[in-house]
């Protein structure tokens, strides 16, 4: 299922408390206004995951009873538990309660217990509590971190359970110029991107990629952005065109079809390519370690199918910074050099025997 991490205020919170704290109630409640923080309950949860137990420990004491058995659900599920339905369901009575009602919390209670059903097999159980939680957030908190959590989270059930369409269909919800967060429309558009592509819908799995790499930057999500952009060209080296539109003038211009209307065909301007391509290898991280590069794999892959592997030089010249097996095998035959295919033979070896 999907995570949504968005850069935010209560992260900068903590930062002011580590670096001002400890200070006392009417000054926290200051920087939290000031930082227009909605809840204390999106404090305590960073205070948790950032590891300040002092500053949590102060916050605790300003939660209702629904928000309370909401941080205590997701301090369990840190330390690693995994039964937490029972207690889930107790905390959904709490925020239903007349005395304690919460709407919010109860439709992110529904969401959380829905994800569990889910891990432990119960996929029509899970699909009631997520489309209920869509529902009531919808209509209580649009927009909202929960609800673009619970539309992604109904998508990536929906994707799990063979339903393509549907997922896309949601997917469509979370509009570019509404007021989703821009990664929240990054996530939606790369899946939506491979769905148009599994049913060949070409340009529209390429408008998707693009708009979602335009996203991801806005995000700042860089590995996301890399992700799109490298997914865009890929979808798009069939159809490099010298007299392409740009492509954001085509998706400026891209309007919902009749049923009768034909499927736009992909045409892509070079500089298109160029643009993406550039911005994405200016932005890989500097080291080329990890087991797992899927970055440099498409990449190098790219590279090579545009004339660009004279980008990569240092990475081909040290064959010991590297440790992904798959990457290291595209490497060893992106040149016709015996002693290039040597070295990197030899690096493999010894990245596949490990």
């Amino acid at each position: 299922m999907s995570e949504i991490n968005v850069p935010n205020s209560p992260g900068r919170f903590i930062s002011k408390w580590r670096s001002e704290g400890p200070v006392d109630d009417a000054t926290i409640e200051l920087w939290k206004d000031e930082m227009s923080i909605e809840s204390w309950l999106m404090i305590a949860e960073a205070a948790l995951f950032l590891d300040a137990a002092e500053l949590f420990e102060q916050i605790s004491e300003k939660l209702s009873p629904a928000e309370s058995a909401t941080i205590g659900l997701v301090r369990r599920r840190m330390l690693g538990d995994n039964k937490l339905e029972n207690a889930i369901d107790e905390a959904i009575k709490i925020a239903k309660d007349p005395d304690s009602r919460d709407l919010k919390l109860e439709g992110r209670l529904r969401m959380e217990r829905g994800l569990t059903r889910y891990e432990n097999g119960d996929i029509e159980g899970a699909k009631d509590d997520l489309e209920w939680a869509e529902l009531r957030l919808k209509s209580v908190a649009k927009a909202s971190r929960d609800h673009d959590l619970s539309l992604l989270n109904r998508a990536a059930l929906l994707m799990a359970t063979n339903a393509p369409l549907m997922a896309l269909n949601v997917y469509s919800e979370i509009t570019r110029d509404g007021e989703h967060a821009h990664e929240t429309i990054a996530i939606s558009r790369i899946g939506a991107s491979r769905i148009r592509a599994s049913m060949g819908h070409m340009f529209d799995a390429a408008r998707h990629a693009w708009n979602a790499h335009a996203h991801a930057i806005k995000a700042y999500q860089t590995n996301m952005a890399i992700e799109a952009g490298t997914l865009f060209i890929e979808l798009s080296l069939a159809s490099i065109n010298e007299d392409a539109k740009r492509m954001q003038t085509q998706v400026d211009n891209a309007k919902p079809r009749k049923v009768d209307e034909p499927e736009p065909e992909l045409s892509v301007h070079p500089k298109d390519i160029d643009g993406v391509f550039d911005w994405c290898y200016q932005n890989l991280p500097e080291s080329n370690s990890g087991e797992h590069r899927p970055d440099l794999r498409a990449m190098v892959s790219i590279a090579k199918n545009i004339d660009k592997l004279d980008y990569f030089t240092e990475l081909f010249a040290e064959p010991d910074g590297v440790e992904d097996p798959t990457l290291a095998a595209m490497i060893q035959v992106c040149s016709d050099d015996e002693e290039h295919s040597r070295i990197w033979g030899e690096r493999l070896s010894v990245l596949t025997l490990i």
